[in-house]
């Protein structure tokens, strides 16, 4: 039947997008269903790292590390065009960890992981080029290591083209509005932006809802408690670039948190994040004056230029779903992933039992894990196979994005230098779709204002489920921080004006 599927996925967050994207690939029948754009809440919210989680060794979390460090390199080859190197910079500061812990626990980050592509570590002098310029002068040493950036929202989508591209069925804007256990099937109805209603059978489910996943079990368990999480909500601060140079920086607090100083969008330095306890609706959320302070009083322990929240040009704030595990701070409420597998009052007969598998906790780095052991607790069968296949546009070994990039540029020299390097960083080898045919700038349709032309919405509707301006502007790019208004708005008249659906069916 065409609306009879192995797997109903609910949720189009990260973890829901890897579980499609592992289960298709080995030929189960899957549809993912998200009720709005995939990514639009907690996963393109994150500070856009693929990392250890250096300050979760404190709290003696080892295995949750040394998994993030062996698939921070996995993913790194993975997807080297949203995914690449960066270095942190880690200053001393008298009062707080003593250098030996520091350097302890950096020795640990350097070989917990079994790490081959990334530099190590090493003590930097923060009185010298281009530190000085930018530290208080108190701050004379520190460490400087290695982690990753992603590109989260992007992250998402490809996981959920690839899970189409494998025939996965991929539903955004579609909210699960019931979930009804049969004798061996779930009932699901699932309804879309217009108001049309659809029902689908599904031999398991799995609840992949993020901050609303308490609020799917109560759906579909009526009558039973569901308080599993706790809400943290992190916000970040947009600033003009604060100082030079690719690498970041990490500052420690006085409340044993920490916050990041990283270069973004070329133009860009991203601050953040916050750990507040949210109660409340999870969408549309955004940061208050009081983390806004927090964040600009942090940085400014270290920075020697202040900011403050009225420089900043944006912001963004998202809700953490983390387990709950009684910690007794936000900052320490263990960021590792829990499941909780329902078979029902009788439990599983001959293997027919319709299951739910409800997702709690959880970080980007480590999403492909968490998809690999989702299938395990479902008892799915077939060889696990994500570990060594590239997402879309990743097929090229890391150490050749330069040269490929390079390239690219020869073949299409009446293309901007730097346009291309965002269209390579965002599409990798994809990229040859937007540019097919075109052998001038007239070719890829209408100008968009920028380096955006009507040819790369046509891919982002056709390949990657973009509805609306924001999708394209906020998430699958950050285009909203580059373009005027009067430019935005072209975006949006133009999703107004064109039949999406002739697109998105290749017409």
């Amino acid at each position: 039947m065409q609306n009879d599927y192995d797997i109903l996925i609910i949720g189009g967050g990260i973890n829901g997008a890897g579980i499609a994207r592992d289960a298709a690939g080995r030929g189960l029948k899957v549809c993912l269903a998200e009720k709005d754009d995939l990514a639009q809440h907690t996963s393109s919210s994150s500070t856009k790292l693929v990392h250890g989680g250096l300050r979760y060794l404190e709290h003696f979390e080892f295995r949750l590390v040394r998994e993030s460090l062996i698939e921070r390199e996995r993913l790194l080859s993975l997807a080297p065009h949203i995914i690449w190197p960066m270095r942190f910079v880690l200053p001393h500061d008298k009062g707080l960890r003593p250098k030996w812990m520091l350097r302890l626990g950096l020795f640990l980050y350097d070989n917990l992981g079994g790490r081959k592509l990334l530099p190590g570590t090493k003590e930097v002098n923060l009185r010298e080029v281009p530190h000085a310029a930018v530290l208080k002068d108190r701050l004379t040493h520190g460490f400087e290591y290695s982690d990753c950036w992603v590109e989260d929202s992007r992250l998402v989508v490809l996981n959920c083209m690839d899970a189409k591209e494998r025939g996965a069925d991929i539903r955004t804007r579609t909210e699960c509005i019931a979930l009804d256990r049969r004798k061996d099937v779930w009932v699901a109805n699932l309804r879309d932006q217009d108001g049309k209603e659809e029902r689908i059978i599904a031999r398991n489910v799995v609840n992949a809802a993020g901050p609303w996943v308490d609020k799917v079990l109560g759906r579909a368990l009526p009558g039973e408690p569901h308080e599993n999480l706790r809400l943290v909500k992190g916000s970040h601060l947009i600033f003009p670039r604060l100082f030079k140079g690719d690498h970041c920086y990490i500052f420690q607090n006085r409340d044993d948190r920490i916050i990041f100083a990283i270069p973004y969008e070329r133009d860009f330095t991203l601050v953040g994040t916050t750990d507040q306890l949210f109660k409340g609706d999870p969408a549309g959320i955004d940061i208050s004056p009081e983390e806004a302070t927090y964040i600009c009083d942090a940085a400014n322990e270290y920075l020697r230029t202040d900011i403050s929240p009225e420089q900043a040009i944006a912001s963004y704030a998202g809700v953490r779903p983390l387990y709950e595990n009684n910690a007794a701070s936000n900052s320490t409420v263990t960021r590792d992933y829990q499941f909780e597998l329902d078979k029902g009052e009788d439990g599983p007969k001959n293997g027919t039992a319709p299951t739910m598998l409800s997702i709690f906790g959880g970080k980007l780095t480590t999403f492909r894990k968490l998809a690999e052991h989702a299938l395990e607790k479902l008892d799915i069968h077939g060889s696990a196979w994500t570990a060594e296949v590239a997402l879309p546009g990743g097929d090229m070994p890391v150490q050749e994005f330069g040269n490929r990039l390079a390239q690219l540029q020869m073949q299409h020299d009446w293309f901007p230098s730097d346009g291309m390097h965002r269209l390579f960083r965002a599409y990798g080898t994809r990229v040859d779709t937007i540019f097919k045919g075109a052998t001038s700038l007239d070719d890829l349709g209408a100008h968009m204002g920028g380096d955006l032309y009507e040819a790369e919405l046509k891919y982002l509707v056709r390949h990657e489920f973009a509805c609306t301006a924001d999708d394209v502007l906020k998430r699958r790019s950050k285009l909203y921080l580059h373009l005027a208004l009067e430019e935005q708005a072209l975006v949006a008249q133009w999703f107004e004006n064109t039949d999406l659906t002739a697109i998105a069916s290749g017409d």
